[in-house]
């Protein structure tokens, strides 16, 4: 009898014990109440770049009435894991680097890598060998040579893996860098060059593959991580430039039968493939195919994507990252690639080069998307270097003859997210009451909530930031982008 009684008190102690336990603050439980909010403002036709310019605090909040203009943030619901936020290191972007002053380079070096003096890349892309922003077309081994036994990237010791480092040093060690090919060497294509498309040839479909294992390990043998690679940039696009058309199905079964094996055999199986890796119209049928395919798909990390799909008009397609998580929510979403194409001096402060990007990258991240790469860091003032006059904008400009960087509008756009969002944080529920404002979160693995709200109004908006039951109140100027930590 006694030992049934001290059973039963055991069980109830237990069950008490695990009660309370289920009690406790999930990990990434959040609460507003307490928290100071500081509020971060870029507005057009103002000196405000990133500026602090204000601190609130929540107070409880009521039910809004029908006029009022809110963003709603829910932190109980909680989706993707943030990756990073960063842009390409091409041959470009290395060579007017190399340029400038030791004083101008640090400054650069810190408007992007570093935190808290700048914006806080994390993320990086390079090219193997050769694109459009590069002095010239190159590659790494030899004409003819099927066998890749002259591979070198002595070619990039010059410019680009110096800047690579230096980036790297100045993040703080640790980034994570992502390598894409625009065309194979001339001798495995179809058409017999690197340039205005042509296919991959079948008798050197092993060849290639070996190519992309080579220039990883010799980067890696360089001090240089390689977290993942796409398997080919802009694979449905002939350009004047590198490039290389692959399929749908042809992508499909050079990743499954060739690339994913190869990897996996020389011991880079742990290397995330991206595919497609080109804009956001036709991203849906790729997945369809790659995806619906069990042994291409066991190689496929997720799919990369561009926004150049608005060249012949209309609106960007942002719907199709959304429809293509619904269908693959096990697949990641990566945007890859943008730029404001077209190179025009005259519009280094065209505001709404700014604003593209900060309707580009919170439609991004609402539908799924886990990080967001720019294209080249750095170019000069003629928006270039570019072998075939594909000169376009980048965020910071160089004068080379002046040595002056020029901060664009789209710098302090990006950096709204860059700055303050930082890796491994979650996307949290916000939706805004209103179509003049825009508005994502992520709680940081610091506990702290990100909220970042753009106006894409002429007006100035008074709106509440509502956050559980707690509430505050915020005024954006007209055509400005905050970010609230709190």
């Amino acid at each position: 009898m006694k030992k049934n009684i001290l059973q039963i008190l055991c069980l109830a102690f237990c069950f008490s014990a695990a009660a309370q336990k289920s009690k406790k603050p999930l990990k990434n439980e959040f609460s507003p109440i307490g928290k100071n909010i500081t509020v971060y403002t870029t507005a057009d036709s103002t000196n405000l770049k990133l500026t602090k310019t204000d601190n609130l605090v929540f107070t409880r909040g009521e039910q809004p009435v029908e006029r009022e203009i809110s963003v709603f943030v829910e932190p109980k619901k909680q989706f993707q894991t943030f990756m990073g936020i960063g842009g390409a290191i091409t041959d470009a972007s290395a060579e007017v680097f190399a340029k400038l002053s030791p004083a101008k380079q640090q400054e650069f070096l810190n408007a992007y890598y570093d935190k808290d003096k700048g914006i806080g890349y994390s993320l990086m892309r390079t090219t193997i060998h050769s694109s459009d922003f590069s002095s010239g077309s190159y590659t790494y081994v030899n004409e003819g040579d099927k066998d890749l036994k002259s591979f070198s990237i002595d070619h990039d010791r010059q410019f680009r893996i110096p800047l690579i480092k230096k980036a790297i040093e100045t993040s703080g060690g640790k980034i994570t860098l992502f390598v894409s090919p625009w065309s194979p060497p001339a001798f495995m294509k179809s058409n017999g060059s690197m340039l205005k498309g042509g296919t991959l040839l079948p008798e050197y479909d092993q060849s290639w593959a070996n190519y992309y294992t080579k220039f990883i390990k010799a980067y890696e043998k360089e001090g240089i991580p390689i977290w993942g690679l796409t398997v080919q940039n802009e694979p449905m696009a002939t350009q004047t430039w590198e490039s290389c058309i692959f399929t749908a199905e042809a992508e499909r079964d050079f990743l499954k039968n060739f690339l994913g094996p190869t990897m996996k055999k020389e011991g880079l199986g742990d290397k995330k493939i991206i595919v497609w890796d080109h804009n956001r119209d036709l991203m849906n049928q790729r997945a369809n195919v790659i995806f619906a395919d069990p042994e291409a798909s066991k190689y496929a990390w997720g799919m990369g994507f561009h926004w150049y799909e608005t060249w012949a008009g209309g609106t960007p397609m942002f719907d199709n990252v959304r429809h293509v998580h619904e269908a693959y929510p096990s697949k990641k979403l990566i945007f890859t690639e943008g730029c404001v194409e077209k190179f025009d001096a005259s519009k280094y402060y065209l505001w709404a080069n700014g604003e593209r990007y900060g309707t580009s990258m919170i439609n991004d991240f609402n539908n799924g998307t886990v990080g967001w790469t720019d294209w080249n860091i750095l170019l000069d003032q003629n928006g270039g270097p570019n072998h075939v006059g594909n000169f376009c904008l980048s965020p910071i400009h160089a004068d080379t003859s002046s040595d002056k960087l020029i901060y664009t509008p789209s710098y302090y756009y990006i950096g709204h997210f860059s700055k303050f969002i930082r890796p491994d944080a979650k996307r949290v529920s916000t939706v805004v009451s209103r179509s003049q404002l825009l508005s994502t979160s992520f709680l940081n693995t610091d506990g702290k909530m990100v909220t970042v709200v753009m106006n894409q109004s002429g007006q100035k908006i008074t709106y509440n930031l509502m956050v559980s039951n707690q509430k505050t109140v915020v005024t954006i100027p007209a055509h400005a982008i905050q970010t609230l930590v709190y």
